[in-house]
């Protein structure tokens, strides 16, 4: 039983002893092929570097190659290009050495041609010493014998040097004075001749084609009542309503004894206006206390303005001048509350507007300009009540302030002779603006004014020494002078004519022109007895 027992145990660890060895010889033998296929492995993978590296060998040579070639192609390209570059240089080079060998040849016959004229001066010099030394000397004799001839001839004549050369100059100043009057009528009366003709056809024409209504016109200050007891209904409790109504529109009331009406006083023209239809407008609603003053007023205030720029932006429309500041229209349309001697300022305005434009067309000149300062040239007026300065100086000044062109500037600042006219537009304003208020009808002013227009006219004629008597006629547009034959010749009255002519424009203003007339009247009369 013991035997068995060893028998069996030994059976169970020889086959423990074969299981082990037989795992160390499958490892081993697993070792050994692993071995053998990493080093396989290895040797491919060395095999595979080797041949990589054979071919980046035969790439760099490759690639080593190209890089020589295009090394000598660009070698060549820069030498061809250096070679072109030095043979342009040296065609340069020999071009300027010809033309420097050129100027040295030119500079070489300018040096000989200035010697031969350096000697030629020379000997011209000389001759001309020569000479001068010859007229020196003749006239030396000359003046000798002028000496002697001025003495004989005052011996014969009994009249010494000066008195001769006093008398004639005398006789050659009246000869010239006499040929200068006869050239002057000549020249003006070729002038005229045409120019006249010329320039009445153009006026002419531009008075007809301007349509503008030119009848005058003056604002309204007295205000009709309905009857005598709407007086004290604008007076009110202690004066209250007329207080109210003239603090609210800057006017004064002036309520008298004059049946049915009531006049309304102020220097501006717009105020006036609004006080105007105020007072209407108050009376035709029938209740006039503070408060209802001062709301009509405002009411009106606002229409009246609308109404001015209404009116402005029609004018600028009428005679198509476009452009202009809207402050500028403003004004512009205050002109329609404004009259001089009778005439509607607006109306005056668009008409020189017109006649500018027509004139400017005719003759050549900018009508654009022509027009828009026709528009402009009074419209300081519409302010001069408020600004200081003559209504030229504002206009200048608010054209200025609008951005006005320079031209339309100078327009509006020489339309009254303030300054002198320099362009052409400048002088068609003035000739429109004095067509305009000279035309029949359209200005009107007192008698007062009138007489004292017209006496200063022939006082004015009657300064110049020589002159008689002078009458103004044709209401101040002509003016005959009445000159001493005795005293003043043919010549004289020429000169006397023009002269008065510039004291009357100096002096004096006035619509349109005036025509002097000088008149030279000798009557012989004797009796037969």
């Amino acid at each position: 039983m013991k035997t068995t027992i060893f028998l069996g145990v030994s059976s169970a660890a020889i086959g423990a002893i074969f299981a082990v060895v037989g795992l160390i010889v499958g490892a081993a033998l697993g070792y050994f092929l692993y071995k053998m296929l990493v080093e396989k492995k290895v040797g491919n993978a060395k095999a595979e570097a080797a041949k990589i590296l054979e071919e980046s060998k035969q790439e760099a040579k490759s690639m080593r190659k190209e890089a020589l070639i295009e090394a000598k192609e660009e070698q060549h390209k820069m030498r061809s290009e250096l070679d072109k570059e030095i043979r342009e240089r040296r065609a340069e080079v020999q071009r300027l050495e010809q033309r420097v060998t050129a100027r040295e040849e030119n500079l070489t016959r300018k040096e000989d041609t200035l010697d031969k004229r350096l000697s030629d001066v020379e000997n011209a010099k000389q001759a001309l010493n020569v000479r001068e030394q010859d007229i020196v000397r003749k006239e030396n004799e000359v003046a000798e014998s002028h000496n002697k001839m001025l003495v004989e001839l005052e011996r014969v004549s009994g009249m010494s040097r000066d008195e001769a050369k006093k008398n004639l100059m005398d006789d050659m100043l009246e000869d010239a004075k006499r040929d200068a009057v006869q050239m002057a009528k000549e020249i003006e009366a070729e002038a005229k001749e045409g120019a006249e003709a010329k320039a009445r056809e153009i006026v002419s024409m531009a008075v007809q084609r301007c349509a503008t209504d030119h009848a005058s016109e003056i604002a309204v200050s007295v205000v009709p009542l309905p009857n005598d007891e709407m007086k004290g209904r604008i007076i009110g409790r202690v004066g209250r309503n007329i207080r109210a109504f003239e603090n609210a529109t800057g006017v004064d009331v002036i309520i008298d004894d004059t049946p049915d009406v009531v006049t309304i006083s102020a220097f501006d023209p717009v105020r006036r206006e609004i006080g105007r239809v105020a007072l209407e407008r108050l009376m035709s609603d029938g209740r006039i206390h503070p408060a209802r003053i001062e709301e009509t007023v405002e009411k009106v205030k606002n229409e009246i303005d609308n109404q001015m720029k209404d009116a402005g932006e029609e004018a600028a429309f009428d005679v198509a001048v476009y452009g202009l500041h809207p402050e500028l229209i403003k004004i512009l349309g205050r002109l329609k509350f404004r009259t001089s001697y009778g005439q509607n300022v607006l109306k005056h305005s668009i008409e020189v507007s017109h006649l500018a434009g027509i004139l400017a067309a005719e003759i050549g000149a900018d009508v654009k300009v022509a027009k828009r300062a026709g528009l402009l040239h009074d419209i300081g007026k519409a302010v001069d009540h408020e600004v200081e300065g003559t209504h030229v100086a504002i206009g200048v000044e608010l054209a200025k302030k609008f951005k006005e062109s320079e031209a339309v500037i100078h327009a509006i600042e020489a339309h009254h002779g303030d300054v002198e006219a320099k362009t052409v537009e400048a002088v068609l304003v003035q000739a429109a603006d004095a067509i305009s208020g000279a035309r029949p009808g359209a200005r009107r002013e007192s008698l007062e004014n009138y007489v004292k227009r017209l006496e200063s006219i022939e006082k004015i004629a009657n300064s110049f020494d020589g002159v008689e008597q002078s009458f103004a006629i044709q209401a101040g547009r002509e003016i005959r002078v009445m000159v001493k034959p005795e005293k003043v010749d043919d010549t004289k009255t020429y000169f006397i004519a023009k002269e008065i002519a510039k004291r009357l424009e100096n002096e004096l203003e006035y619509p349109g022109q005036i025509k002097v007339s000088v008149i030279r009247e000798l009557r012989s009369v004797e009796y037969a007895k």
